[in-house]
């Protein structure tokens, strides 16, 4: 019998983050082959704030409270395999959080903003060159993910990432959670983070094509400010894309999949069982007794 229940994870240091409908919780690997779990109650502003619910604000919500629970869940896999000494603070997240998202916004709106500056002798229509600004994007997006790939210290997160992708496909499917069973399925996932990143992409294009052209800093500008709308509607497609087995959605969300063949790698059984132990940290004892729906991505 297929779960009910929507279950997102993320891979961290020699192990993987699960976040269920009331705790989240990460197992990691550690030097001397034992497994470690942290586990904790699952808190979100959705829960005192239910206007947050709504289509559009949930999306930059979940947003938000993934790259916090993502940089707790990395910091504490830092420590159990042995590669930090101390936990980062809540002070240290936020800087970590703030930095992030300035080389985010230096590499994936500045960069290809202004460059596509030097376009406008070639056409003069605002919408082809925001276009061609959008395309530039996703280039610089698509390089920097094949990029990263290439690096052997990724590679094995990008395993742990299939070990995830893979353990939430059994779930979901009522599969006995074990390494057997579960190595069999596929470590590519609809509601991966990386389609959403991909689809971020595709609906900034969109968005941006209607803005017209204006001085360079209003174009950067524009496009900051927008972020949070762009985020709002590319988690509503994503989810809609989770929910759904029609043949034009899977066909819509293809591209995503074969952007994970990057991004995710074929786990070994250590790793899966690693998965394994994060998954069912969070599952609900009884799946039948709750309907609540988690605001995370697979991965």
């Amino acid at each position: 019998m297929k779960s009910k229940i929507t279950i997102g994870g993320q891979a961290v240091i020699e192990g993987v983050m699960m976040r269920g409908p009331g705790y989240i919780a990460t197992a990691v690997r550690e030097p001397s082959g034992s497994i470690v779990v942290s586990k904790e109650p699952l808190t979100s502003l959705t829960d005192r704030y239910p206007l947050l619910k709504k289509p559009l604000l949930r999306g930059v919500v979940a947003l938000v409270e993934s790259l916090v629970y993502g940089l707790k869940a990395l910091s504490f896999s830092a420590q159990a395999a042995g590669e930090e000494e101390e936990a980062l603070s809540g002070r240290d997240i936020a800087m970590t959080m703030v930095l992030s998202f300035g080389l985010a916004i230096l590499l994936f709106v500045v960069i290809p903003t202004y460059a596509a500056k030097f376009l406008h002798g070639v056409t003069a229509d605002a919408r082809i060159l925001n276009l061609m600004e959008g395309l530039l994007r996703l280039a610089i997006f698509i390089a920097y993910i094949y990029g990263i790939s290439l690096l052997k210290d990724i590679q094995r997160v990008f395993q742990y990432h299939g070990a995830e992708h893979k353990t939430i496909h059994a779930f979901e499917a009522g599969a006995p959670l074990d390494v057997e069973h579960v190595r069999a399925y596929s470590t590519l996932h609809p509601r991966c983070g990386t389609n959403f990143l991909l689809i971020v992409m595709v609906v900034s294009i969109i968005v941006f094509a209607f803005l017209g052209w204006p001085d360079l800093w209003l174009r950067i500008l524009s496009r900051i400010l927008l972020l949070p709308v762009i985020a709002g509607i590319s988690y509503e497609i994503i989810r809609f894309a989770g929910r759904s087995d029609k043949r034009w959605v899977s066909c819509a969300i293809a591209p995503g999949l074969w952007l994970q063949k990057l991004t995710t790698r074929e786990p070994s059984d250590d790793q899966i069982e690693v998965a394994i132990r994060a998954l069912e940290a969070v599952k609900p004892d009884d799946p039948a007794a709750t309907t609540e729906e988690v605001n995370a991505n697979a991965g």
